[in-house]
């Protein structure tokens, strides 16, 4: 289907693990933005605790999962395209978005602090920068860009290797956990940061396709099943009970114990990727894990607009099937438009960079080698 690219994803020599993997992972986060934007407008969601039990249970590894992947790709990408190369790449296709699409919702949240009265100041243009957390999702793409430049930086020049990087990213992440750090954006930087170090410690492994049949296995899901399963129980039931830090008890006051269920997540759903590639199952992950830089900057729009018709003018209010909606909505509206400004000489909304042609736009965004291995890692 054209206004899905869906030919060329599958068609494309691409790493279709990689692709499965962040389908996976922006479906979780598209849950948890789902319920998030239900809150506080009137909805019984109380009435539902088993889907509120669901998204805690598979919250806390799903972010960490595109840190690492995004690391998996750092050494290929220096080489190919040097320090200032790379970092000129990350501008155009992650900091760009992220100020294109953060000063839009912004915009958006003035507009209806007139109406709804909410919290919203201009300040939260300027900290989409400094302080990203206090625009909500806009964190992520703020923290990885930021950790991608200096991770670079310290790889080419100051030519550190992956295992001191790793032991780097576990001193900032002890630092990042010392009495609740508040250093606006700095903090997540400090966090995640180990994350990135470790996809690139792993990428050898990762990519090769002697592994392939290694990690494509029942002999590691099942086991690591069984972990994943104990270590979710346990963390869902702390961030259940954990008073006012509410679904982030666990990552502010067990950092350590976040850490561990992080990995063992991260794992099962790479091997869980590997899986899928190797059956050649649920295809559309692949279409969906493509876009999901894209429908991350999206979905939190896209979901407010869905639950305003839902409720305000179609007045259906039954829970389950507003989260089934705006759910939809916000994965597959993103990816449709996406794929409508890139046919419609669009390209600015997401790049600063003009295309030569308006030809080759689609080839920029779904060739394979070199230059898509990268671009997956977003």
């Amino acid at each position: 289907m054209t206004i899905f690219n869906t030919k060329s994803i599958l068609t494309e020599k691409r790493w279709v693990w990689i692709d499965t993997d962040k389908g996976i992972s922006i479906l979780l986060v598209g849950f948890g933005h789902c319920l998030l934007v239900m809150q506080n407008h009137g909805l019984d969601l109380s009435s539902y605790p088993l889907i509120n039990y669901i998204s805690v249970f598979l919250y806390g590894f799903r972010m960490p999962l595109f840190f690492i992947i995004s690391g998996i790709f750092i050494s290929g990408s220096l080489k190919r395209k040097g320090l200032n190369g790379y970092v000129s790449y990350r501008a155009d296709t992650i900091l760009y978005p992220l100020l294109v699409w953060g000063f839009i919702e912004v915009s958006f949240q003035l507009l209806a602090g007139r109406v709804t009265n909410n919290t919203v100041s201009p300040m939260n243009y300027i900290n989409l920068l400094i302080d990203a957390r206090k625009t909500g999702h806009f964190w992520y793409l703020n923290a990885l860009f930021f950790i991608g430049v200096i991770y670079s930086f310290f790889k080419a020049y100051v030519k550190i290797k992956p295992w001191q990087q790793l032991t780097l990213g576990v001193l900032l992440y002890a630092i990042s956990h010392i009495n609740n750090l508040n250093a606006g954006s700095l903090t997540d930087i400090c966090e995640y940061y180990l994350f990135f170090a470790i996809g690139d410690v792993i990428s050898n492994l990762a990519l090769s396709e002697r592994n392939f049949n290694r990690f494509a296995s029942f002999k590691i899901f099942f086991p690591l099943l069984a972990v994943f399963l104990v270590l979710q129980y346990r963390f869902a039931y702390y961030n259940l009970h954990g008073g006012g830090e509410g679904i982030n008890y666990v990552e502010h006051k067990m950092p350590f114990f976040f850490l561990l269920e992080a990995l063992v997540g991260c794992a099962i759903s790479m091997n869980f990727s590997f899986l899928l590639q190797k059956y050649d199952v649920l295809r559309f992950l692949r279409v969906i894990g493509f876009h999901s830089l894209y429908i991350y900057c999206m979905q939190i729009i896209v979901m407010t607009i869905a639950r305003i018709a839902l409720v305000n003018a179609l007045k259906i209010t039954y829970v389950p099937v507003l989260i089934g909606c705006i759910w939809s909505a916000g994965i597959f509206i993103p990816i449709v438009f996406y794929n409508f400004c890139l046919k419609h000489n669009m390209w600015w909304l997401f790049t600063y960079k003009k295309p030569k042609k308006q030809k080759k736009v689609m080839a920029a965004v779904t060739a394979a080698p070199p230059e898509v291995a990268e671009k997956m890692a977003i």
